[in-house]
């Protein structure tokens, strides 16, 4: 079964997410509001469906504003879940963009990153929503 691209619009507190099963993940915007188990639940089905066939590489881009316990909850969740296309012996890799004075965002990430032991490449820009935007 072939999955379709999963598009969430954002608004003005929710990340905007972009899911091509080509491998491309693309994460954007604020991520300020309490979990919303629709959502997660629609995104984390998805990546369920996209482990049973996934790209030789999936390109993850994240780049966030500002991102609450919640929604960071729901990033780690999605992240730990992607990162099983090494089980299918492919390849993921992780693009954060923070902006230059953005020191919280950047911590976060590393936090992220070993947590969840995956490695990030950290992208300091001096606008966040130009980060990437040429790739999707």
């Amino acid at each position: 079964m072939q999955i379709s691209e999963l598009h969430i619009l954002p608004a003005d507190n929710t990340p905007g997410i972009l899911l091509k099963p080509e491998g491309f993940i693309r994460i954007d915007g604020r991520g300020l509001i309490g979990h919303n188990d629709e959502t997660s639940e629609q995104i984390l089905k998805w990546i369920q469906e996209y482990l049973k066939n996934p790209a030789e590489l999936t390109i993850i881009i994240i780049a966030l504003e500002y991102i609450n316990s919640a929604s960071a909850k729901i990033l780690v969740s999605i992240l730990k879940e992607i990162s099983e296309v090494v089980q299918h012996k492919k390849h993921f890799f992780i693009h954060w963009c923070y902006e230059e004075e953005d020191e919280d965002i950047l911590e976060r990430g590393e936090f992220i990153s070993t947590a969840l032991n995956i490695p990030i490449d950290f992208i300091r820009t001096q606008d966040i929503k130009n980060c990437f935007k040429s790739v999707c």
